[in-house]
Formats: C-alpha cells, structure tokens, sequence
C-alpha cells in the first residue's frame, strides 16, 4: 500500500506524521520524501544513502550551421526557453519543460535534444526502514521531473509512505497521483481550514480515496470538524498539542520515540488507511 501524507499549506506536522507512520510500520515500509525543492524527513533517522541517481531532463541545442534564424523555434515554444530574434536561438535550459515542441517545429532539423541535469535521487538505508529523498538543484524550478523519477526508484514491498510537499500545485500533485490513499493533515484554525479545502478539492479531483488527520486538535475552533462532517470526510486521527512532541522535533527526533503511546496509534492509523483504499476499485499507478 502506497500512502501519501499531503497538506493544503506548510507548518501543519505533515512531515511528523510521514515519519511517525513510516517507522510504526512492523513489516516491510518506505518513506519517500517528495519535497524536492527543501526535504528534511531525514533529519528524523539520518539514514544512510546508498545510492544517488542524477536526474536529468532533455532542452534543446541549436546548430548555429544549419539555422536559417527564421524564429519557428521560438515561436512553437509556450514557456519562452528558446528565443529568436533575427539572430542565433538562445535558449533557456531553467525556462525549459522538455516537450521537444522547439525540434519539431524546425524547419530545418536544426535542433536536438542534449541533458540537462536539475537534481538527484538519492536511496538508502535506516536500519529496516527503507528510504528515499529527491533533491532539487539549486537554481532550477522544475520539480515535477524529479518527483516522476523518485516515483519510479522508489517503490519497494509493504507500506509506502510519502512525504508530499505542502501546497496543491504541481509538485504535489505529482507526489499524490498514484496513491492508494492520501492523508490529509491540517489543523484546527481558519488557515488550516482555508487550505483544507484546496486540498481536498485536488485530491477529489484525482480519485484517490482520503481522510483527514487533526494536528493540535485542542487548539483552535471546531471548524474544521464542521467542515468534515459536511463533506462527509472521514476524520481518521487527531493529534493534541503535546510540549514532548515539538521538543522532539527540535531535536530532530521521530514523535514515536518521544510520545511511545503514539506507535500504536499511527497502526491504528495505518489500518484505517488500508480500509479506505480496499474499499475503492483498483487504481493503477501513474
């Protein structure tokens, strides 16, 4: 079972609760944390990289010989990362979205596609949790590419739990497709309610079955509750604020290890989510 733990906005716990599920799994698990652009799930365990995959996407390259300096290129492109202007093509590798729109436009055949690195994959080891974390280069902005390619090396048998990043946008729509089911985490406040709702509205979007977890649910107002029950969204988990809880993430320690009754509590939690994706049809990973 693949898990994607996602939020409508940062701050909420959901990296916490990401760990927290991963290492109360007993059998088999995987934590993969998609959050390219700022990944820090392996702060929790510091686990131990065994292997380190580039991630590369194909930009274009002009051949200054052949180019007749029509601007077709530029013209095809939607994103501006080739640019013609009655000289040689500039090209943009950062602007690029590698749809290969600017080569087939050419008249000439003048353009070919060469790689252009924008980050790495990185796999490795804690003990018998499995894990694996994508790492945006600095400077670059397309995450999507290196999330498709953490998808695709990291998959392994038993529970898959992923650390999406904080938001609805692209990024995190391509951590969440393909799921089994989605955790959405949230707190009890008019932001966390706001962005509750972006979130659920994506996730509806894509089909993938989900509920939704209340971090420091003693805090705030019951208008995320309200919200729940209108939307019939079932509320799976709700965590209290708990002093031991944020010193054991300044400590960069898994809750689990600070507050040990919590262990059987994400179980429970992990059971609920099996439930909620065994009652969808199958569902074909993207």
């Amino acid at each position: 079972m693949t898990v994607a733990v996602a939020s409508g906005k940062g701050g909420t716990g959901k990296t916490t609760v990401a760990v927290s599920l991963a290492l109360s799994r007993e059998g088999p698990a995987s934590l993969v944390d998609c959050d390219v652009e700022e990944p820090n799930a392996h702060l929790f365990f510091r686990p131990t990289i065994e292997e380190s995959i580039p991630v590369e996407m194909l930009v274009p390259e002009v051949d200054a010989a052949r180019c007749t300096r029509c601007g077709a290129c530029g013209r095809a492109c939607r994103y501006h990362a080739i640019v013609a202007l009655g000289a040689e093509p500039i090209v943009f590798p950062d602007l690029c979205h590698a749809c290969g729109g600017c080569m087939l436009a050419c008249p000439e055949g003048a353009i070919r596609e060469v790689p252009f690195r924008i980050g790495v994959v990185e796999r490795g080891r804690a003990g018998t949790l499995a894990f694996a974390q994508g790492r945006l280069d600095v400077g670059h902005a397309m995450a999507v590419p290196v999330i498709r390619t953490l998808h695709g090396a990291a998959y392994g048998p038993g529970l898959t739990v992923i650390d999406a990043p904080p938001g609805t946008s692209c990024p995190v729509v391509a951590s969440v497709r393909g799921a089994d089911a989605v955790l959405l985490v949230t707190e009890p406040t008019p932001f966390g309610l706001n962005d509750l709702a972006l979130a659920v509205g994506m996730v509806r979007t894509l089909g993938v079955p989900f509920g939704v977890l209340i971090n420091r649910s003693d805090i705030g107002d019951a208008s995320v509750r309200g919200y729940c029950a209108r939307e019939e969204i079932p509320v799976l988990m709700e965590i209290p604020e708990d002093r031991r809880i944020a010193e054991a993430y300044s400590r960069g320690m898994p809750a689990v290890a600070a507050v040990p009754e919590l262990l059987f509590r994400f179980r429970e939690l992990a059971d609920r989510l099996a439930g909620l994706a065994a009652a969808q049809p199958a569902r074909v990973r993207a």
